[in-house]
């Protein structure tokens, strides 16, 4: 354990230290490495581009689609699942060949379907499994649209990883150390006010930074655009909290030691990259 310090001390170093001190610390360590198993893929192939990119997406794409379902079945993969699993990766191949619009139309009738079989089957849960096939379908169609911008697609995406990376750490880091009021307790009882505020000063800073060093992008609009996208990626942070306890479940699946499933990782990933190719698509990439 850190010894005491004296009253003079910073509380923010008291505040380190006993976030530190904590008992779980090997759990923390587990977590980090288990992330940087998952981003060192990621970044390599954005950066490599075609067909690596797409064929990372699909792979992450059926696994989340997979949780999702079972999050929806109680546990079980039955026939509804699967149609679930099969409308996102339609979706998701057909913007794997560059046809954007019907892989749209794809995940929208995919939604569709996967809703109608869940009444059909008077199961449950039907607008969420039609939302699961929509959410995780456009959200990977929309990292492979973001690449396709030349030697600009990487640089979006880049920061896109490096703001939604760095606000869940800073928001990780923030909570645990300063504790304090909770965010939504309802929703997600260890997420906190502190934790909050944490992961949008994190995103500032990697705003500030891609700003010094994106050539044509002035560092304080790229703050501005990294708060709002940390707002967003702790947005989907909390929805996927919400699902969670909507179906009664602590982690979507088992697959990632320190985070439970890929959907728990890449929650906050998936809001923001909808929210970036909006804004790429409303505004146009300058």
């Amino acid at each position: 354990t850190w010894p005491k310090r004296s009253a003079s001390t910073s509380g923010a170093i008291d505040a380190m230290a006993r976030w530190s001190a904590r008992p779980n610390q090997p759990q923390t360590r587990v977590r980090i490495v288990s992330a940087l198993i998952i981003a060192l893929p990621a970044l390599a192939a954005v950066y490599f581009g075609t067909p690596y990119l797409q064929l990372f997406i699909l792979l992450c794409g059926g696994i989340v689609a997979w949780e999702w379902a079972r999050l929806c079945g109680g546990g079980v993969l039955d026939w509804t699942g699967w149609l679930l699993i099969v409308a996102v990766l339609g979706a998701l191949l057909s913007g794997a060949y560059g046809h954007y619009g019907t892989a749209i139309w794809a995940a929208g009738a995919g939604a569709i379907a996967s809703g109608l079989s869940r009444l059909i089957r008077r199961s449950g849960a039907a607008g969420w499994h039609a939302l699961g096939v929509l959410y995780v379908s456009l959200a990977g169609l929309s990292v492979m649209w973001l690449r396709q911008f030349g030697e600009g697609g990487p640089a979006v995406l880049f920061w896109l990883f490096a703001v939604v990376w760095l606000t869940d750490t800073g928001a990780y880091v923030a909570g645990r150390g300063l504790g304090g009021p909770k965010l939504a307790p309802a929703i997600s009882p260890n997420k906190t006010w502190a934790g909050f505020f944490g992961g949008l000063v994190a995103g500032a800073l990697v705003g500030l930074a891609a700003g010094a060093l994106w050539s044509g992008r002035e560092p304080a609009s790229m703050a501005a655009a990294s708060v709002g996208l940390a707002l967003a990626a702790q947005a989907g942070d909390l929805f996927e909290s919400s699902l969670k306890r909507r179906f009664g479940v602590k982690d979507s699946s088992q697959l990632i030691p320190g985070h439970g499933g890929l959907l728990d990782r890449i929650d906050s990933l998936l809001a923001a990259s909808l929210v970036v190719s909006l804004a790429y698509y409303w505004i146009g990439a300058a």
